[in-house]
């Protein structure tokens, strides 16, 4: 495909019509449906779902900036419990709209599916065209203020969960352009007990955090300032990267060892369609590529990311053979090959995104495969061929990668063969349950043979299996998958889960839908349990995403004082039980410093029963953090583990180090 069919990417906002007025705004269906079934529209009425109403005032500033006329965004979490949304764009329309007579900002904000992606000129591209709007929002608020800076004039109304509780009216005079939304959200309580969002549903800096600086780096030369008047109303944090999605990569990359000094760079834009690829290998041995359309991330990939892989395995195979690192005819590199240690961003913008599912986690535009396609393999061929040295390095790790893919293979068929030939194929160490439905069914992981004496003695061994690891298990974020299979405890695991790993890895075919680390409350405790989900997390990482992956929470402490026995499962609770009883009558106090120190009843009473335990159930809310962190705790990277260990002293000062 010739460079003469794409055009730069920065003339896209050129070919958007300068007059975005009222006769854009298009008008599909009303609001009636939003506060009866709100999980249709944001997902959830909790946490994620509070998140989702930012995220949408958001978009609507961030297509501003697609468009070419926003370039700062201000978010603000206030004291009271509302967030406030400011951008310098051209404001939303004033004016009356042709058929509803009504101002069309107050069309936009009451009207589902009203606004100016709906097949008005308004947008080029937008990464709301399938969201639900700011409209969403304001039926989902209590109340919602919006704010309008135009043609030299301050405009505003308010709402009350999505009515109108004045006419738009002109409060003052300005200098500036753009629009500032403040909503309140719904929340249930006592005093509004017909509230939409759970009670303990409360704003999470460090995920907004996230989702901005996501932002920032997907549309380059956008600052946009988040501040959390909650905790310091003069700090805030601004995510500004004029290299994009370059630096989004490096900033993946930065407790990692990159191959080479700076990632390859692609962009163009055919018919309407802009692409934007960056790319660059580590040292590690995962992939982390992260795929957005409209800079919405689609977890599930799509046609953008088939034609990314396809380009990238095809460009990668052609100048292997083209010199000689690849001989053989037959000995082409596999696409898991190439992608070994690629850490990549995959961005797409277009006028018409077709989402698959509501949650838009999969791009289905098929034309949008081959315009990836040939922009990524003619540009990343012309890079080889101008950085030799570079190639060379690439086609050395994949060929690495590709060897030791061999390797697995082969010690995947070993234990094949070994559990056919075995009378029992699951593991001796093993003490499993009689039920068979796997909803129904728990593992337990247990740290040592002594706590597994005193878990298989006191479980129910109608649903709860328990299978014993000795020692530590392998670091698997620095080691190839033909190790990994190498390793005893882990071959254990993969053999008593029954669904795989890695790319043979079959949620179906799971034996249990609980699976419990259940470790010692020590540092070797919490370093066997960092192993455990790192090891999860990069080879069976749907066991997280679905939420099968749980941590137990056994007691610290025994309180004994006359009759009266307390479970105390940290130090807080401790000082709250102290305060309780007075700190006069002295308690036994009892400190297990391990679960063998436990008996099979007491393990049973505090850590395993359904009716009395409590554990915590492991999530993925951010992939990118996610893989950040367990990088960061498990990776060759020494002085970034050690500033987090500085920072984070509090979370594990109350240890038995």
């Amino acid at each position: 495909m010739s460079s003469e069919n794409y055009q730069d990417i920065s003339s896209m906002a050129t070919h958007v019509d300068k007059a975005y007025d009222e006769k854009q705004i298009q008008v599909l269906e009303g609001l009636e449906a939003v506060r009866k079934r709100p999980g249709m529209y944001i997902g959830s009425t909790d946490v994620n779902g509070l998140h989702h109403l930012v995220y949408e005032i958001v978009d609507n500033s961030i297509d501003e900036a697609l468009a070419g006329y926003c370039g700062h965004i201000k978010i603000r979490l206030h004291k009271d419990g509302s967030v406030s949304v400011e951008d310098d764009g051209r404001g939303f329309p004033i004016g009356l709209h042709p058929k509803l007579k009504r101002p069309a900002v107050e069309v936009c904000l009451t009207v589902l599916h009203a606004g100016g992606k709906f097949g008005g000129d308004g947008y080029k591209v937008s990464g709301g065209l399938h969201g639900v709007g700011a409209s969403v929002v304001n039926a989902l608020s209590n109340h919602m203020e919006v704010r309008v800076y135009q043609g030299g004039k301050i405009y505003q109304q308010e709402y009350k969960r999505g009515k109108i509780l004045y006419d738009l009216r002109e409060i003052g005079d300005t200098d500036r352009t753009g629009t500032t939304v403040r909503f309140w959200p719904d929340i249930r309580s006592e005093e509004n007990p017909d509230g939409v969002f759970e009670p303990d549903a409360v704003f999470r800096f460090d995920v907004l955090q996230s989702r901005v600086r996501e932002m920032a780096f997907l549309n380059k030369g956008i600052r946009i300032d988040i501040t959390d008047e909650r905790t310091d109303p003069e700090e805030s944090r601004s995510f500004h990267y004029k290299g994009g999605i370059v630096e989004f990569v490096s900033y993946i990359n930065k407790n990692r060892s990159p191959l080479f000094p700076d990632p390859i760079y692609v962009e163009g834009l055919k018919n309407e369609t802009a692409v934007e690829v960056a790319l660059q290998y580590n040292d590690s041995y995962q992939e982390n590529t992260y795929a957005f359309a409209n800079n919405v991330r689609t977890p599930d990939g799509g046609t953008h990311l088939v034609g990314f892989y396809s380009a990238l395995t095809r460009t990668i195979n052609d100048y292997g053979r083209r010199y000689k690192y690849l001989k053989d005819a037959d000995s082409n590199l596999k696409g898991e090959d190439v992608r070994e240690s690629l850490a990549a961003v995959v961005s797409v913008k277009l006028k018409e995104p077709q989402f698959e599912g509501q949650t838009k986690s999969k791009l289905g535009n098929s034309e949008v495969r081959g315009i990836v396609d040939g922009l990524v393999s003619e540009q990343l061929g012309a890079y080889l061929e101008e950085n030799p040295s570079v190639a060379r390095v690439i086609l050395d790790r994949c060929l690495g990668a590709a060897r030791a893919r061999e390797a697995a293979r082969k010690a995947k068929d070993i234990a094949r063969r070994k559990s056919v030939l075995e009378s029992a194929s699951l593991p001796g160490k093993l003490a499993d349950c009689s039920e068979t439905d796997p909803a129904k069914c728990e593992i337990f992981l247990v740290e040592g043979n002594s706590a597994g004496g005193s878990a298989k003695a006191g479980r129910d061994r109608n649903f709860q299996a328990i299978l014993p690891l000795r020692g530590k298990i392998l670091n698997v974020e620095k080691t190839r998958l033909d190790r990994v299979l190498m390793n005893e405890e882990i071959k254990n695991m993969i053999t008593a889960f029954g669904c795989g790993i890695g790319n043979e890895f079959d949620l179906s075919k799971l034996r249990y839908h609980r699976i419990v680390c259940m470790t010692d409350a020590d540092v070797d405790g919490a370093h066997i349990r960092v192993l455990l989900l790192t090891f999860f997390y990069r080879y069976m990482r749907p066991l997280i995403e679905k939420g099968y992956v749980y941590i137990a929470l056994p007691p610290l402490y025994k309180v004994t004082r006359g009759k009266m026995e307390r479970y105390v499962y940290n130090e807080a609770a401790l000082e709250a039980l102290y305060e309780e009883i007075g700190r006069e009558p002295k308690p036994e106090l009892q400190r297990y410093k391990g679960l063998g120190e436990m008996s099979a009843e007491q393990l049973w009473t505090t850590t395993m029963d359904p009716e009395t335990r409590t554990m915590m159930q492991v999530t993925v809310a951010d992939a990118i953090s996610a893989d950040e962190t367990f990088t960061l705790l498990m990776g060759d990277q020494v002085e970034p583990r050690r500033e987090f260990i500085e920072q984070n002293y509090d979370l594990v000062a109350d240890l038995d180090v």
